[in-house]
């Protein structure tokens, strides 16, 4: 039970932060957030919780977030700039793995606590890289494209959360099936990996939900720089 009533104070605080930073940083900051939470969501996703006796991982929060920026972007300043933020995080990832398997390398002082920790935590990093860059560029693109394409069907300003939600529901399916297969088969048996499956999967699905109120809070803030930007090109 703690987990649970622990687990909706993170939900709120990992979205309210979202918010904070697009209201304070406007485009600049849904970029950054992008690589923020890139690289924190596969550090959390190493850990596994138990919650009312199911095997889940952490990231999922983080990983809804992704979505949510994506389709932020791609609601107010179009599909390029979705795709755009998709790279820059893909980006990140490559250059935070590369950086910290260097790091690993390192031959440790006599007094240094830190290694076996950091060996521990990004030692699997590979596998769990490869995961993350195969589901997040095929998981995100899909999402940015299938977000443009849902758009056309229902693009009334109050529809948004079909576009969020459905576009992410399908998307974030692929990028979970994509992420275990490679990361964790074999490393659990078949019915660990396919609990992880399933129970990762629905809790993005709640997450996503969850993170439409929140979307459309953001959508509505108004950043100067912004503003500009989208008159010049409208011009």
């Amino acid at each position: 039970m703690f987990n649970f009533s622990w687990g909706v104070l993170f939900v709120l605080v990992n979205f309210t932060f979202f918010l904070i930073c697009y209201k304070f940083f406007g485009r600049k900051g849904l970029y950054a957030w992008i690589g923020v939470a890139t690289v924190v969501a596969n550090i959390q996703v190493a850990k596994t919780i138990d919650m009312f006796g199911i095997v889940m991982t952490l990231g999922n929060t983080m990983y809804v977030s992704l979505y949510m920026t994506s389709d932020l972007l791609n609601e107010k300043f179009g599909r390029e700039e979705a795709r755009k933020a998709v790279w820059f995080g893909f980006f990140t990832l490559i250059m935070t793995t590369v950086i910290m398997q260097m790091v690993l390398v390192f031959e440790p002082q006599k007094g240094d606590f830190a290694q076996d920790a950091m060996q521990k935590l990004f030692g699997l990093m590979p596998r769990l890289a490869l995961g993350s860059l195969t589901a997040y560029f095929i998981s995100q693109f899909l999402d940015v494209q299938l977000y443009a394409w849902i758009r056309k069907f229902y693009p009334d300003r109050n529809q948004l959360w079909i576009r969020n939600n459905g576009s992410t529901m399908v998307s974030s399916f692929v990028d979970t099936l994509i992420f275990c297969t490679i990361a964790f088969a074999g490393l659990y048996s078949l019915t660990e990996w396919l609990e992880i499956l399933f129970t990762t999967y629905i809790a993005k699905f709640v997450l996503t939900a969850v993170g439409t109120p929140f979307l459309y809070i953001a959508r509505n803030f108004k950043h100067p720089e912004d503003e500009a930007a989208l008159l010049k090109s409208a011009s």
